[in-house]
């Protein structure tokens, strides 16, 4: 299939590929697939699965901790959503049972359309990123309840109530939470002591169809029975296992599902009211970015994260097919609605990929560019400081943080706009400006100042300033942050030799505590750290000079490999020579 690769090349997503190789296959375009039925049966277990792995993710601690942008922002990105579409949909006619379907149906966006988005241009870490998930997770535990609920509205009166049908329901769920807690990990503990991969995944799939199915007998979703089986087992020692057990299928039946949804696509509905439809994808991609960037604004105040995160959630959702489809089977959505709304959703989904692709390239790096222009702070009126640091991002504020405590004064310089704005919301004092510049280092009291802390996260920048204050401010003592052995060569080539390799130390305690897990005694695992360290740091400055010569470097990492076990074993021969 080339639609996939194709789409992903571009940058666009596999999602966008899977929907318009459906299309093209489907009975609306070239006719090579008719029965949707049989195919669609098979991909909803991919939704299933789907549910299964957001629950494993959703670890009842995990979701303490992300309580406020979870049910903050998802709550004030959901509800102002659905009720702005449910008001647009009753202008039009619809009554208020099917308004409530499709706004709450359309104010979900996709997680597996926005996530993967976000993690190819490594945006996940970043503010939009952490936002969308939170929003995200609310949003597909929201979808839990809206399909538990269609058959309540699909009532009209107390004639439809069935108590038999609510202690069913209720006694399903109390035995998947029950069985999750006190029978699975005993039952993945036993499997997993026979050691056979293909048993244990045979019994993660027997897991999430027979929740699924149990769930589907008692009147609720199947995906609602998957979604409770990943949660009551999200803390289980198996969790792993289980996620890469279940992956594979849940990826492969997942495209099955969007084929299906593009085969779905009525292109004749398009065909017959291309106004109303573009019309209905407009409003609705215009709505939802509006109050999502409204949303992330109010919140944080700042403007390029806000239109990230508004631009990544503009479309609908694999779950507003599930909730569409799940309301027409129980009457409370009309089959018409239903094949409009999926239309809709199916064609925003097509477009929010390529309008979040084009907003990366022509409109967030012209927003950035014009933010960064901003002149810099002023420095004249500062009182001097004896500390001037230079970055205040993980290492810089954690230095500014300890001098504060000391009552030692310092004064921070960032180069970034968005990080001065964001720690400033915090109450802390940062300046923006550039410390590569003389004329700013000079304002930041560089001349009367006794330490410089470099602690920029570009190494090139970092060696720029070393550089400049070596030449204009002498008398600084210049203690930096290296990157890596290269970064420190850099440094040592202008001068600077009171620096630290960010990962070093605290590989190094990292490796301390390993040892001292394993139990060997804390003298014996200090002084092992202590001969690795300094052997280390000797071969660091003998390397200075010819770190650019990869012959002669490498020898002299293979002679200090070998030189470094020496000191090893004639160590461990003084040791047991003092034991005895």
């Amino acid at each position: 299939m080339l639609a996939v690769p194709l789409s992903r090349y571009a940058g666009l997503g596999s999602v966008l590929g899977y929907l318009a190789a459906g299309v093209i296959i489907g009975p609306s375009a070239l006719h090579l697939v008719t029965n949707v039925n049989e195919i669609s049966d098979v991909s909803e277990l991919g939704v299933t699965m789907l549910l299964f792995l957001i629950g494993l993710e959703l670890r009842p601690h995990r979701l303490w901790v992300l309580r406020k942008a979870v049910f903050g922002l998802g709550l004030g990105q959901m509800l102002p959503t659905s009720l702005v579409l449910a008001g647009i949909v009753m202008l039009f006619g619809v009554p208020l049972r099917d308004a409530a379907v499709l706004s709450v149906g359309l104010a979900l966006s996709s997680t597996a359309i926005t996530l993967p988005l976000l993690a190819e241009r490594n945006l996940l870490p970043t503010i939009p990123g952490r936002d969308a998930f939170a929003v995200l997770l609310f949003q597909d535990m929201a979808a839990i309840p809206a399909l538990a609920l269609l058959p309540i509205l699909a009532g009209s009166g107390t004639e439809h109530f069935s108590w038999e049908a609510v202690a069913r329901g209720g006694g399903v769920v109390a035995a998947i939470l029950a069985s999750g807690y006190l029978l699975v990990p005993y039952l993945f503990r036993i499997v997993a002591t026979a050691k056979a991969p293909e048993v244990f995944t045979a019994t993660a799939l027997l897991l999430v169809v027979g929740t699924a199915t149990l769930a589907n007998w008692a009147g609720l979703s199947a995906s609602l029975g998957a979604f409770l089986a990943g949660v009551m087992v999200s803390d289980s020692d198996y969790r792993h296992e289980l996620q890469a057990d279940i992956e594979p299928f849940e990826g492969l039946l997942l495209g099955f599902f969007f084929i299906s949804i593009g085969m779905s696509v009525d292109l004749q509905l398009l065909l017959r009211k291309p106004i109303e439809i573009s019309g209905l994808v407009l409003g609705l991609m215009i709505a939802k970015t509006c109050i999502a960037f409204t949303a992330s604004y109010m919140r944080r105040k700042l403007a390029v994260p806000a239109l990230r995160f508004a631009l990544a959630l503009p479309e609908g959702s694999e779950f507003s097919f599930v909730l569409f489809a799940a309301a027409v089977a129980a009457g409370t959505l009309s089959k018409p609605l239903a094949a409009e709304a999926t239309l809709v959703v199916a064609i925003s989904m097509m477009i929010a990929p390529v309008l979040f692709t084009a907003s990366e390239y022509f409109v967030v790096p012209r927003l950035e560019a014009k933010k960064a222009s901003r002149p810099f702070d002023k420095l004249e009126d500062m009182q001097a400081a004896p500390v001037i640091i230079c970055g205040f991002g993980r290492v810089g504020q954690i230095i500014g943080r300890v001098l504060a405590m000391q009552k030692i004064r310092f004064t921070a310089l960032d180069r970034s706009s968005s990080q001065v704005d964001f720690v400033r919301r915090f109450g802390m004092k940062l300046f923006y400006g550039d410390p590569t510049r003389e004329e700013v280092m000079r304002a930041a009291g560089a001349e009367t100042a006794k330490v410089l802390v470099i602690a920029l996260d570009n190494a090139e920048a970092c060696v720029a300033v070393a550089e400049m204050v070596r030449r204009k401010f002498p008398q600084l003592r210049v203690v930096a942050r290296a990157r890596n052995r290269q970064h420190v060569h850099q440094l040592m080539g202008v001068g600077v030799d009171l620096f630290v390799r960010e990962t070093f130390f605290s590989a190094l305690r990292l490796t301390e505590m390993v040892m001292e897990e394993l139990e060997i005694p804390k003298s014996q695992a200090k002084h092992v750290i202590e001969l690795f360290r300094n052997h280390d740091e000797k071969i660091l400055n003998e390397s200075y000079g010819f770190g650019n010569d990869e012959s002669r470097l490498i020898q002299t990492v293979q002679d200090a490999a070998r030189e470094l076990r020496e000191l090893f074993e004639a160590d461990k021969s003084d040791l047991e020579g003092d034991a005895s």
